[in-house]
């Protein structure tokens, strides 16, 4: 009853306070008295105080005074975190998954794979967006699955506001499958998978050594607005190339920033065995920026993980193993590579839903409860699902933290947001309040009432 109390005022407060203010415009905002947990691992803050200026956060802490003339929220009772960050998603791609007309998640008649790019197809309408945003999640990754090919496509980084304008950072990095599901795609064999995946980055290597070719023409990205270098044998001259290629020239266009190390390369992986055969690529491709996503098996080969300096994306809680690459599995994973030095983020993709991630991360830190299991303190948890997805997505520092500097994305919370239960009371996204409406809230609301007398004349038996 306390908390339902405090959540109210809390919420009269801030409609009152920010009522005089733009809604589509960010909006200077101080949240005093909270709990604050700044998201870069440390622990929450009692008593403290979170201000947003100009769609930025510009302090967080205790004994912070408030710049005259901004807005103040009480937020006694509540929580104050950045938004949780979702990797890896496949949010604003899809509303109905049975459906196909309205799933773009998969291309698998698609003559492309490494040339797929998910940036223009992203859909800030999408029901899954709003309902993901009412949970607390600001920010994410989304990609399509690789499915013509072992290579998925390229990722990019949205944010979930209620805007048109979703695409914080495209073509933010590249996906392939490595595994169990790579073999499938690759004709049934672990062997196939790599023969393929050596072959297009030596294609990607060779088309590269001439994609910057000085005096070539550009072309403006119309999301970010840079200059972006065009390869003549793009843009419709001497497009011919050897015959004994296997990727098409835009598959082979894509690869280049991943041979480079320009663009970050997601490698779905589970097993020991295939971790250590993702990090022997260095050997052969120095400059590969990779990351392990998935990595059930993590733990067995942490220290070699942790030297090579190698970010993971894993499975939240895998206890049990699905199949036989997952067989070491246990729920201490993500503990265990923490303990050896690994960063790890909490890996939205292996759940039905990424609006669950802050439970996720709230079972890490009731397994530190647990005898002989390995889990996450309270801060490290959070940070897993905000702080370190942020920093391995290129988003250090300004995404997932409360500190100067860093996007307006933040929550407020009715109580601690690892507990289940805990809900948002309040969402900004780069400043900007943002409506928690969704079509799960508006069915809720309709059904509250149970009073029959207010159902249509077809339900008068």
């Amino acid at each position: 009853m306390t908390r339902a109390l405090n959540a109210l005022a809390l919420g009269t407060a801030g409609l009152l306070a920010l009522a005089t203010t733009n809604p589509a415009a960010a909006q200077d905002v101080a949240i005093t008295n909270a709990t604050v947990a700044t998201g870069d691992g440390s622990e929450p803050i009692d008593g403290a105080t979170v201000v947003v200026r100009g769609g930025e956060v510009v302090a967080a802490g205790r004994g912070i005074a408030v710049p005259a003339g901004i807005p103040v929220l009480d937020g006694t009772g509540a929580w104050v975190t950045p938004g949780i960050f979702a990797t890896v998603t496949t949010l604003g791609l899809w509303d109905v998954g049975a459906v196909s007309q309205s799933n773009d998640t998969r291309a698998g008649n698609s003559p492309f794979s490494a040339a797929l790019d998910a940036a223009p197809i992203v859909n800030p309408a999408s029901q899954h967006v709003s309902i993901h945003r009412a949970a607390g999640v600001t920010r994410a990754t989304t990609v399509t699955m690789p499915s013509s090919s072992i290579f998925g496509g390229q990722g990019a980084v949205i944010d979930l506001g209620a805007d048109p304008n979703a695409v914080t950072r495209p073509r933010a990095f590249q996906v392939v499958a490595l595994g169990e599901y790579g073999a499938r795609l690759a004709g049934g064999s672990r062997a196939g998978t790599h023969a393929l995946f050596r072959n297009a980055l030596r294609e990607a290597s060779t088309l590269g050594t001439q994609a910057r070719i000085p005096g070539s023409s550009t072309r403006r990205d119309i999301r970010t607005g840079d200059d972006v270098p065009l390869d003549p044998r793009l843009a419709g001259r001497d497009t011919q190339r050897s015959d004994d290629v296997l990727l098409t020239r835009f598959d082979a266009a894509a690869l280049v920033p991943v041979v480079r190390g320009e663009q970050p390369l997601y490698v779905y992986v589970e097993r020991a065995s295939d971790i250590r055969s993702t990090l022997a690529l260095k050997g052969e491709f120095p400059d590969l920026d990779l990351v392990l996503v998935g990595a059930s098996e993590g733990w067995l080969v942490a220290s070699e993980i942790a030297a090579a300096g190698v970010p993971v994306i894993a499975d939240g809680l895998d206890d049990l193993p699905q199949n036989f690459e997952e067989l070491g599995s246990t729920q201490s994973n993500i503990g265990r590579m923490v303990k050896a030095g690994v960063r790890v983020a909490i890996n939205a993709a292996a759940m039905e839903n990424p609006r669950n991630l802050n439970q996720y991360a709230g079972n890490l830190v009731a397994l530190t409860r647990v005898p002989g299991a390995d889990g996450l303190s309270w801060g490290q948890a959070f940070a897993a699902i905000s702080s370190v997805p942020a920093a391995i997505s290129g988003m250090d520092g300004r995404a997932g933290l409360l500190a100067p500097g860093a996007l307006g994305d933040l929550v407020i919370w009715d109580d601690d947001p690892l507990e289940v239960g805990s809900m948002p009371l309040k969402v900004f996204i780069d400043g900007v309040e943002q409506p928690l409406e969704n079509h799960q809230s508006r069915l809720r609301d309709r059904y509250l009432d149970l009073d029959t007398s207010d159902l249509p004349k077809a339900y008068d038996w």
